[in-house]
């Protein structure tokens, strides 16, 4: 019996009009990215609704398919690639980072195993070194590429929990939670809510963690830390949610190492601090850490999704994420499912790779200082406006502000947003509602955060009239 949908799918293959059509759509979608609403308008969201089928009987045309996702999907995107999304600590994407995914789209290929993708894992094995030498870590460092730092938390939390409980000789693995010894959780109060996730997901207990005061600007107060022993976990964060604060990694660091505790770092977005010479005071300290979580999709602009776990005990990392299988192959070369909770996952190396490669650490250097240099731009034209008020001291990329009042503040926020020239998010600051400025993609210019100023001021306006 002839197969018409085989034959079909062969004929999309060989002839390439629809990438060809997607490649078009893509670079229709780029060369308007820049200028664009940051937010989708309401007609946009609402057009939505043509995905509202049932699923379909019989097969579609292709290119019915991708025109779909283009006419009414790309309309509906938040222009987090451009550069006045300031919302959430999303990064924008290095061009070379997207060509790359494209390439590697076309390669399908999963890392798990050297033998499923040796390029895969050798450019694993080289940007694992090139991590290394850019945070200036122990030469024993170990990295795992996931999705995310929620991902790469889990990750470093698990693995201090698997040696933890060695040392107590407790095979968490055999014997699971039930009936182990105690591990004690230590971090700051305004520890980031990965980090309780992780926390729960391990059946560690967010109600066993020992919760450190935190200063002005959420830092943890070293003299505040509790006495640390073996079977403690100390979670430290670079770059505080809401106002880009560093924890005091050196002096902290240091006690935990007198006390043979685990120290995680949470570096999200700040670890990249690291990589800035007019910044490393920021992370002065963090070699001595036994695990770090970054991202590579939020400060360093690689495209979605691109997370790292660094750690400093293989053993326990890859005893902590272990797979065993017959079926498997195992190399002398990097497996990278010892290093990561997935064995399925796409080849999301390839991009961090090129992105790494194309700004080498002169321009990682150059691109973070430029961010954090925004930020101070930000900060100074908004306090020159009467009304808006910096909360925080700029230390990174973080710009946290406030009007006279909590309803003044949430009122002008949403006015921001419906302006649509710029996009940002609202927190909660010491018991102040603020709005949080994340001033994290390559493209910001001067002009950007002039002309996203300036809609704060209208939006003021607006409100007070």
């Amino acid at each position: 019996m002839k197969n018409h949908l085989q034959d079909s799918m062969f004929q999309e293959m060989k002839a390439r009009e629809i990438f060809n059509q997607a490649q078009q759509f893509s670079f229709a979608y780029l060369d308007t990215i820049y200028e664009r609403n940051v937010y989708p308008t309401e007609q946009a969201i609402a057009n939505l609704t043509v995905f509202d089928e049932e699923l379909p009987k019989s097969s579609s045309k292709a290119e019915d398919v991708i025109t779909q996702l283009h006419e009414y999907g790309s309309p509906a995107t938040t222009a987090t690639l451009g550069g006045r999304y300031f919302g959430f600590v999303c990064g924008s994407a290095v061009p070379v980072g997207l060509a790359a995914k494209n390439l590697a789209t076309y390669w399908d290929q999963a890392p798990a195993m050297h033998v499923l993708s040796p390029i895969g894992s050798k450019l694993e094995s080289v940007v694992e070194k090139w991590l290394r030498d850019l945070f200036q870590l122990p030469q024993h460092t170990s990295a795992g590429f996931v999705s995310g730092t929620s991902t790469a938390n889990l990750c470093g939390l698990a693995a201090a929990r698997y040696r933890i409980l060695q040392r107590n000789n407790w095979d968490i693995n055999k014997k699971g939670l039930n009936g182990s010894p105690k591990i004690r959780i230590v971090t700051g109060k305004q520890a980031h809510s990965t980090v309780l996730k992780a926390v729960a997901i391990l059946g560690l207990g967010v109600d066993n963690i020992e919760w450190v005061d935190v200063d002005r600007e959420g830092r943890v107060i070293p003299e505040l830390i509790p006495e640390l022993d073996a079977n403690t976990i100390l979670i430290l964060q670079a770059g505080n949610v809401n106002s880009g604060a560093f924890d005091p990694f050196e002096v902290l660091c240091e006690k935990a190492r007198k006390a043979n505790s685990w120290v995680h770092i949470d570096g999200a977005f700040g670890l990249w601090a690291g990589a800035v010479k007019e910044l490393t005071h920021l992370t002065k300290g963090i070699e001595m850490a036994t695990s770090w979580a970054v991202d590579g999709h939020k400060t360093l602009n690689t495209p979605y999704d691109s997370g790292i776990i660094l750690c400093a005990d293989k053993d326990a990392m890859t005893a902590a994420l272990h797979m065993s299988g017959s079926y498997l192959v195992q190399s002398k070369e990097r497996d990278g499912m010892f290093y990561t909770p997935e064995m399925s996952r796409r080849a999301r190396i390839v991009e961090l790779w090129a992105v790494l490669k194309y700004l080498g650490k002169e321009g990682v250097d150059s691109m973070v200082l430029t961010m954090h240099q925004k930020a101070k731009q930000f900060a100074l034209e908004i306090e020159q406006i009467e009304g808006f008020y910096v909360e925080n001291e700029v230390v990174f990329n973080q710009v946290v502000v406030r009007c006279n009042t909590d309803k003044l503040t949430a009122d002008v926020l949403e006015q921001i947003q419906a302006l649509r020239t710029c996009w940002l998010g609202g927190s909660q600051w010491h018991d102040k509602k603020v709005i949080r400025v994340s001033v994290c993609s390559w493209a910001t210019t001067t002009k950007d955060i002039t002309k996203s100023v300036k809609s704060f001021e209208k939006a003021l306006k607006m409100i007070s009239h």
